[in-house]
């Protein structure tokens, strides 16, 4: 079953069986997870057939590919099985590269899956080099058989053998699911290119480039430029999307999402989509290279009040799986408000229980198999902002401005509405484009203490 040890130290992982691909039945092995009935030490989620075998083939490997790449400063590094999510009427397969900056998703949907779904949940999935070199020799139309967990078919002997995995898992892999939804649910859709548009362009963009380029309207097509404008999607390490070029031969549509920017814009974090037969291949990169989810800050805010995680707690209790959370009927179901809804979702997402569907524009659920309390624990700045309100270090001189003493000096918190700034040089040199910094953190907690305690005094 999967645990995870002290801080960036080790994942376990133990599979009844190495995952395979036999005869055209494809078998991937879970390890530990979670389920509608609870912890499984190895759960069954899947049996049936992929009615495209060669583009999940070749998707498949192109997740695997970014789990085990490092795009910035690259070295061999070691393999981190996927999770794999059911929901379903689909299966989500995740991962993250070394590095942490790049986010690799397949969305295996209903229409390219043909069987019997056993359980809805989270696990891992073995993928080993074996598995890799069988599923790039598929090809063809014939359909792929498919078993997400051990059943009768997949199970070579009754005495199969048991594959255990301990690999580095740094905290940043961690902190990264947690960072990637809260980013990408702020994004829009930017552009749509039809799959001759988007061959062309994803073909023309330089392999060894690494500094940030920018992608604007061209007609019905999309041109690199190297300035930001209104409407442009941020295009930082145009190498990072390179496990998008082999599944071009299947590709129906290009889709991209973004935030705002304007013509003054600094590099920010995008989305890209390939849609494939029944199937959405979604990279996710971060502003640059060099910069990984982990470190962007995204989830901060929602981690620094306890406002939410009460309401949290209580729709997480009933989210089941779902393919798409609905707000209105979580918000119905549980008798608090949209506002709220919204904000206690945000709060699940902080630590990892939903993820973002950008081409729904919608929240699913799922159960990362690690510890969700820990995604707190790993953000020093957080805990660096708590020591700070805990050692009475944090003094409001007026309703918008505090005085952090820090270091053995003053920083100066201002609040502006919901924007606040610091005179710290994190604040000088980021601007608050990678979260708010530790003293922000801090005044926030202080005040909001105060205002939960003028509240309970009346």
């Amino acid at each position: 079953m999967a645990t995870t040890a002290a801080a960036g130290a080790a994942q376990s992982y133990t599979y009844t069986r190495p995952s395979g691909l036999d005869g055209g039945l494809l078998g991937l092995s879970t390890s530990g997870g979670t389920t509608t009935a609870g912890p499984r030490p190895h759960p069954h989620f899947f049996s049936g057939v992929l009615t495209q075998a060669a583009p999940a083939a070749a998707a498949l490997l192109a997740l695997a590919d970014v789990a085990r790449t490092r795009y910035h400063q690259p070295r061999p590094t070691a393999f981190r099985d996927p999770v794999v999510t059911c929901n379903g009427d689909r299966l989500r397969l995740e991962s993250f590269s070394a590095c942490g900056g790049v986010y690799a998703r397949l969305d295996v949907l209903e229409q390219a899956m043909d069987g019997e779904v056993h359980e809805r949940g989270t696990t891992n999935v073995d993928v080993n080099n074996p598995l890799r070199e069988a599923l790039a020799r598929v090809g063809g139309s014939d359909p792929l058989h498919l078993a997400v967990g051990a059943e009768e078919l997949a199970v070579t002997t009754l005495d199969g053998a048991v594959v255990e995995k301990k690999v580095p898992l740094p905290e940043r892999w961690l902190r990264g699911f947690a960072e990637v939804q809260v980013i990408t649910a702020g994004f829009d859709p930017r552009a749509e290119l039809k799959a001759p548009d988007a061959v062309r362009l994803l073909r023309s963009l330089p392999k060894r480039a690494r500094e940030t380029l920018w992608a604007v309207s061209a007609g019905r097509t999309l041109r690199v430029a190297s300035r930001p404008m209104p409407g442009a999607v941020c295009l930082a390490g145009a190498n990072r999307l390179q496990t998008m070029l082999p599944l071009l031969r299947f590709a129906r549509a290009l889709r991209v999402y973004g935030p705002s920017v304007t013509n003054t814009s600094g590099p920010v974090s995008s989305a890209w989509e390939l849609e494939l037969p029944g199937m959405r291949y979604v990279l996710a990169l971060s502003p640059q290279p060099a910069r990984g989810f982990s470190g962007e800050g995204a989830v901060l805010e929602a981690l620094a009040t306890d406002e939410a995680a009460g309401d949290a707690d209580l729709l997480g209790a009933q989210l089941s799986f779902e393919p798409c959370v609905d707000p209105d009927l979580l918000s119905e179901r549980s008798g608090l408000d949209l506002a709220r809804t919204r904000a206690a979702l945000t709060q699940l997402g902080t630590s990892g229980r939903v993820g973002f569907d950008s081409a729904e524009a919608a929240f699913f659920h799922r159960e990362l198999p690690y510890d969700p309390a820990r995604v707190a624990d790993l953000n020093p700045r957080l805990r660096s902002a708590r020591a700070l309100a805990d050692d009475s270090a944090v003094r409001f001189v007026d309703e918008n401005t505090a005085i952090v003493v820090s270091n053995g000096g003053d920083r100066q918190v201002r609040f502006d509405r919901d924007r606040a700034s610091c005179t710290c040089p994190w604040w000088f040199d980021h601007r608050g484009e990678r979260g708010p910094c530790k003293h922000v953190l801090a005044a926030r907690i202080v005040r909001r203490g105060a205002a939960v305690s003028v509240e309970a005094g009346r």
